[in-house]
């Protein structure tokens, strides 16, 4: 039995076909935690059990780990709460359920960052590394997938990119650091849900093919968007101003700008691509599947 939370978000969703391909023929269930099961397709419905609520609350958890060999856990994260109670505050009733039903095995998501200078002054990076700990100081076979930041965070940008030809982040343009398709992230926690003959606790690092900076990034969207884009550095003063503006909570969005400031001091720049680290999405391939189409339409 395979529990799946966040099923669909960014990556659970993604996940999750994965898992419906190939779980049922290796006799594994999949059951998941979802706060409105209609937000699943009709046919996702029909093949998983559906625990509804948020896994967050200790009720959920103890009906949804009940019988589990293996968990997926994602937080989604909450900017009315501070980093430390969004990440660990959050994962807390998680790890007290994992030990009560004896879950063997947990695959996370989490942040590269861990042995690095600025690791410990990082924000949410540095709250989800403790996540992290919380969950391995349980005694479950733990692997903490560790990924740059996403591809699909521009998306968040597209309206901009479209209006103005321009996207912004608060990082050196010239910084190159390693960036992920989330489709990526997704299909190494689907191995090693389905492979669970890991031991101990460890993080898997997901890089994406190759390092890009803010100037490299609007090169290649110039190229597949065939229409000028340009990087705009935007001040951590001001990043913070605008966040809370939001109204996200002022420790949650001082959180956002600690983690933007330690990422350009090098957070996500402490593992090496290898075979095993590199994911296969470019993020030419990335650009005209996803983001020419969220663009241009």
């Amino acid at each position: 039995m395979i529990v799946i939370t966040a099923p669909t978000g960014n990556i659970g969703r993604r996940l999750l076909p994965l898992l419906l391909d190939s779980a049922p023929a290796r006799g594994e269930e999949l059951r998941v935690i979802v706060r409105d099961p209609a937000r699943l397709t009709d046919a996702v419905r029909e093949r998983v059990e559906v625990v509804t609520g948020s896994h967050g609350d200790p009720e959920v958890l103890d009906r949804a780990f009940e019988g589990a060999d293996a968990v997926f856990w994602l937080v989604p994260p909450d900017a009315s709460l501070t980093p430390e109670d969004a990440y660990r505050g959050f994962t807390r009733p998680a790890a007290k359920a994992l030990v009560t039903h004896g879950v063997g095995h947990v695959v996370g998501v989490s942040a590269l960052g861990r042995g690095t200078p600025v690791a410990d002054r990082a924000g949410l990076v540095t709250a989800s590394l403790a996540m992290d700990d919380l969950i391995a100081d349980t005694g479950v076979a733990y692997r903490a997938l560790a990924n740059p930041s996403f591809f699909e965070n521009l998306l968040e940008e597209a309206e901009s990119i479209r209006e103005k030809g321009v996207f912004t982040d608060a990082v050196d343009a010239d910084r190159r650091a390693p960036l992920v398709a989330v489709a990526d992230i997704a299909a190494v926690a689907a191995g090693l849900l389905l492979d669970r003959t890991w031991t101990g606790s460890d993080s898997v690092p997901v890089l994406g093919p190759q390092d890009l900076s803010p100037n490299d990034l609007a090169r290649i969207m110039t190229e597949q968007l065939g229409r000028p884009v340009r990087y705009e550095r935007q001040p951590l003063d001001e990043l913070y101003t605008t966040l809370v503006g939001y109204r996200l909570d002022e420790a949650f969005a001082q959180g956002i700008v600690d983690m933007k400031r330690a990422k350009d001091q090098g957070l996500d720049a402490g593992v090496a691509r290898t075979p095993d680290t590199a994911s296969p999405t470019t993020f030419e391939e990335w650009c005209a599947r996803t983001l020419k189409p969220a663009v241009l339409s």
